[in-house]
């Protein structure tokens, strides 16, 4: 039933890990939200987010709702304990003061239980069932988890044909449930790109958190396997001791002085940042998606990336791959990449610009308007 008859229909969306550090889930949340709030607002829908201790470190516009609550974002056992009950109590205190909800929305594991409405999942990847890395119990403790949570969702949306075509396969749910709603990078504007005759003052450039599976280690290989390569820039926030675990690698190898530690960095530089690469370099053991590739394809910039996940999807074709465990393989994508036709990168941004965070917004909504339809449309939005 899409709303009462006297009101829109009423979305309750589950923020409590919207309080963490810049990465691509938060990027994801901070360009999404607002513009769903707004388009939301002129068809008469609304929007309240459920907070978690760590408030939400998120520009909203006024008309979000914010219900604060204490489930704290770490430890996840916890935060998965609380998070059902905090919704259920939410849920409950809106239909008691006349005002029901009629639809949740969480992209958090495992999925709440007992939600008197129907719920909506975000995957952004399937790290827990696919990185070799995750320890077996673990695997198969997530495989219980993540399919439960599909399997008992109205819909479920993934931002990329990778991650939706794993979906399927892994968990053999009715395709028309499983909807795309691809990131975008028009959150900045591209500044120019100086000119750099001999390219000596460019850099290969990462974006992102420091952490394992980023699998940063082979760029600090490829560094030490090709001498000619230019230094190597690794911006964003260290997790769990992974910056001073590679610091030492690149001590090791030779080459802690073609390896620059920026951390974090705020989202006015991050034209400057990419206006002075070389090349963008992605050598993940998986993503998702992978907004850094599509911000530096709509500046321009060359990219090189690893064959896992959907790098090669949002890269697009041309873009020069290299296996995730080779390090000489790597270091010949990037002397490649450095090379790219402007004509190829012309066409590569053109491909990026279609790309749009208000197309992600409406399509987000579509599958919303799917489910509260009672079978009105099909989850898959159109294009996605």
């Amino acid at each position: 039933m899409e709303g009462n008859a006297d009101r829109g229909p009423r979305v309750l969306l589950s923020g409590v890990l919207l309080g963490q550090p810049m990465g691509g889930v938060r990027r994801h949340n901070a360009e999404l939200l607002p513009r769903l709030a707004e388009r939301m607002a002129r068809e008469g829908w609304s929007l309240a987010v459920l907070e978690g201790r760590e408030p939400l470190a998120l520009d909203l516009p006024p008309r979000v709702e914010r219900l604060p609550s204490a489930v704290p974002a770490r430890p996840a056992v916890l935060r998965a304990a609380l998070e059902g009950r905090a919704l259920r109590g939410a849920l409950d205190r809106a239909r008691a003061a006349g005002r029901p909800f009629d639809l949740v929305h969480t992209a958090h594991l495992p999925a709440p239980r007992g939600l008197p409405v129907p719920y909506v999942l975000t995957l952004h990847d399937l790290r827990s069932l696919e990185l070799a890395t995750t320890p077996l119990a673990r695997r198969l403790i997530a495989g219980s988890v993540v399919g439960g949570a599909v399997r008992g969702a109205a819909a479920v949306i993934c931002v990329s044909e990778t991650v939706r075509a794993a979906i399927l396969e892994r968990f053999g749910i009715e395709p028309e449930r499983v909807a795309v709603v691809p990131n975008a990078a028009d959150h900045f504007e591209p500044a120019p790109r100086p000119p750099d005759e001999d390219g000596s003052g460019r850099y290969l450039l990462h974006l992102g958190h420091l952490e394992p599976r980023k699998n940063l280690a082979l760029l600090i290989e490829a560094l030490a396997a090709d001498a000619d390569l230019p230094p190597l820039v690794l911006a964003g926030a260290s997790k769990a001791g992974e910056g001073e675990r590679l610091m030492e690698i690149a001590r090791a190898l030779g080459v802690a002085d073609r390896v620059a530690w920026n951390g974090p960095f705020e989202d006015g530089e991050l034209p400057a940042l990419l206006a002075g690469a070389a090349c963008l370099v992605m050598p993940s053991r998986l993503e998702g998606f992978g907004i850094p590739v599509l911000e530096a394809r709509r500046a321009g910039v060359p990219v090189a990336v690893a064959r896992a996940g959907a790098l090669p999807e949002v890269a697009g074709e041309g873009a020069p791959l290299f296996e995730p465990d080779d390090a000489a393989d790597c270091a010949r994508a990037i002397a490649r990449a450095i090379q790219t036709e402007p004509a190829e990168l012309e066409e590569a941004r053109l491909a990026a610009e279609a790309f749009r965070w208000d197309d992600s917004a409406r399509r987000w909504l579509e599958v919303w308007r799917a489910v509260l339809g009672g079978g009105g449309g099909e989850a898959h939005p159109p294009g996605g």
